[in-house]
C-alpha cells in the first residue's frame, strides 16, 4: 500500500513549490520522501502513516518542553478565546518585553516580531542606521534567516565581500556584505584593520546551528568583541537558535560577552510564530517611533504567540532545567559516539546545553572547511536507518539537533541501541 506520506507529497507538489514551504523539508539532501507530521507528545511525533518517531529536531528547536506541553497548550488555548490578533498593544506583548529583559542583561528594550528572519533583518538595518554605515560582517555557514543581505557567499579572497548565493538578490546589495571565516579571530582583525570606519556591524551565531553545531572558541568571541568596540561597530548575536537554549541566559550568558543587540525567535514564542530583537537603550532609541529607522509588523506582538512564548519562558526558569536537559544531551552524544568507537566506525558528536551535532569524522569540527569534509554520504545512509527504526534527526547533514526536556532516559537509550545495531551493520 502506498505511503500516506508519498501521496501528500506528490499532491503538495502540485500547487507548493517543491511541495515543501521550507527547502529543507523536502528531503533532497538525504533523499526520500519527507515525512508528514500529524501530532506530537513530548518527545515523540507521529507522521501521516501513523508511525510514531522519537523526535530530535523539535520543530529546528522551539520544542525544550517536548511537544504539547500542557501549560503551554492551556495557555494558547485560553488566549485564542480572547481573538486571535488585534494589530494593537496588549498586556502580554508588556509582559513577555520585561520578561526577556530581565533574563538576558544586555537588553534594555526589545521589540518582538514574528519570525527570527525578521529579527535579525531589523537588527541589521538598526545598526547600519545607528552607525551611519553600509559594511555587515557575517561569517561562512552562519545562516541569519533569509533577507537579501545576507544570502551572500564569499569571495576568492579571505577579505573580499559577498556575492549573491540566492536568485533575486542585487549584486549591488550583496556587495556590502563581507563573510570570513568561524573561528579566525585574526582574520577578523584584519577586516577591521582595513574596512574598520566602513562597517556597521558583525553578526555571528555564537553557537552554530546552521552548518551543524560548531562551537566558537574563547580568542574568536573575545576578538568580536574587542575589534567592535574598538571600531565603534555594532556586534548582534544571533540567537534564534541558541537563545534559551544552551542556558537561561542564552549563549552571551554562558560565554560571558555581551553583545550590543541580540536576535531571538524559537523558544521565545514556545512553537508559535514569535521573534525578538533587543539591546542597548541608545541603539534601540533609533526604532521608530522614536528614531529614524523604520520598522514595523502587522501581527508583531501577536497575543497567542506572546502566551505560548510566556508559559514556555515561565516553565524553563524552573531551578536545574538546564543542568538537567545539558545532562539527556550529552548523554545521547556520549551514547552514539560509544557505539559508533565499539564498531570501529569514524563518528564525533558534542553539545552545547540542550544543542548537538553528529559528525561522520575523525573528530568534532571547528570550521566551515571541516565540516564539509565529513561524510556528507554516511550520515545519509545513517538518517535512513534511524528514521526506519522510529527515530528522527534533522534531514541534512549541516543541521544541528536538539533534546527536549520532555525526552527521557528510555527515548536516548532506545535512539543509542538502534545506532548500535545500525554501526553494527556496517561490518
Amino acid at each position: 500500500m502506498t505511503s500516506r506520506n508519498q501521496q501528500l507529497f506528490e499532491r503538495a507538489q502540485r500547487h507548493i513549490p517543491g511541495g515543501v514551504n521550507s527547502p529543507v523539508r523536502a528531503f533532497r539532501s538525504v533523499g526520500g520522501t519527507p515525512c508528514f507530521f500529524q501530532k506530537g507528545v513530548g518527545p515523540k511525533v507521529q507522521d501521516a502513516d501513523g508511525k510514531w518517531y522519537v523526535d530530535y529536531v523539535g520543530s529546528w528547536g522551539p520544542m525544550i518542553l517536548g511537544h504539547a506541553h500542557p501549560d503551554v497548550i492551556a495557555a494558547v488555548q485560553a488566549a485564542a478565546v480572547d481573538g486571535l490578533s488585534f494589530g494593537a498593544p496588549t498586556e502580554k506583548e508588556v509582559e513577555i518585553a520585561d520578561l526577556l529583559c530581565e533574563l538576558v542583561p544586555s537588553m534594555d528594550m526589545v521589540r518582538l516580531v514574528s519570525s527570527g528572519t525578521e529579527a535579525t533583518m531589523s537588527a541589521i538595518r538598526l545598526a547600519r542606521g545607528y552607525t551611519g554605515r553600509d559594511v555587515l560582517i557575517k561569517f561562512e555557514g552562519c545562516y541569519h534567516g533569509h533577507s537579501d543581505s545576507l544570502l551572500v557567499k564569499a569571495g576568492s579572497g579571505a577579505l573580499t565581500f559577498g556575492n549573491p548565493s540566492s536568485s533575486g538578490v542585487p549584486a549591488d546589495l550583496a556587495q556590502h556584505t563581507m563573510v570570513l571565516a568561524y573561528n579566525d579571530p585574526q582574520q577578523l582583525a584584519d577586516a577591521f584593520a582595513q574596512h574598520g570606519d566602513r562597517i556597521a556591524a558583525v553578526i555571528v551565531e555564537p553557537v552554530v546551528g546552521n552548518m551543524n553545531l560548531i562551537a566558537p572558541t574563547p580568542e574568536f568571541l573575545k576578538a568580536m568583541r574587542e575589534q567592535c568596540t574598538q571600531h565603534g561597530a555594532v556586534l548582534i548575536f544571533d540567537e534564534v537558535m541558541t537563545g534559551f537554549r544552551v542556558g537561561l541566559k542564552s549563549a552571551q550568558g554562558l560565554f560571558g560577552i555581551t553583545p550590543d543587540l541580540s536576535t531571538f525567535g524559537k523558544v521565545v514564542g514556545g512553537g508559535m510564530p514569535l521573534g525578538a530583537f533587543g539591546g542597548k537603550r541608545e541603539i534601540m532609541e533609533q526604532i521608530a517611533p522614536l528614531g529614524p529607522v523604520y520598522q514595523a509588523g502587522t501581527l508583531s506582538g501577536n497575543p497567542i504567540a506572546t502566551a505560548a512564548g510566556l508559559a514556555t519562558l515561565k516553565l524553563i526558569q524552573k531551578k536545574g532545567f538546564y543542568e538537567a536537559l545539558t545532562a539527556k544531551t550529552k548523554a545521547l552524544c556520549d551514547g552514539l559516539v560509544a557505539a559508533a568507537n565499539k564498531h570501529g566506525v569514524a563518528f564525533a558528536a558534542q553539545n552545547v546545553g540542550g544543542m548537538f551535532g553528529l559528525y561522520f569524522a575523525d573528530k568534532c569540527p571547528g570550521t566551515y572547511e571541516e565540516v564539509l569534509a565529513c561524510d556528507k554520504d554516511a550520515f545519509n545512509r545513517f538518517f535512513h536507518a534511524m528514521l526506519d527504526a522510529g527515530h528522527y534527526f534533522a534531514p541534512s547533514a549541516f543541521e544541528a539537533g536538539f533534546v527536549s526536556a520532555a525526552h527521557g532516559e528510555a527515548d536516548i537509550a532506545s535512539t543509542i541501541a538502534a545506532a548500535d545495531a545500525y554501526f553494527a551493520s556496517l561490518k
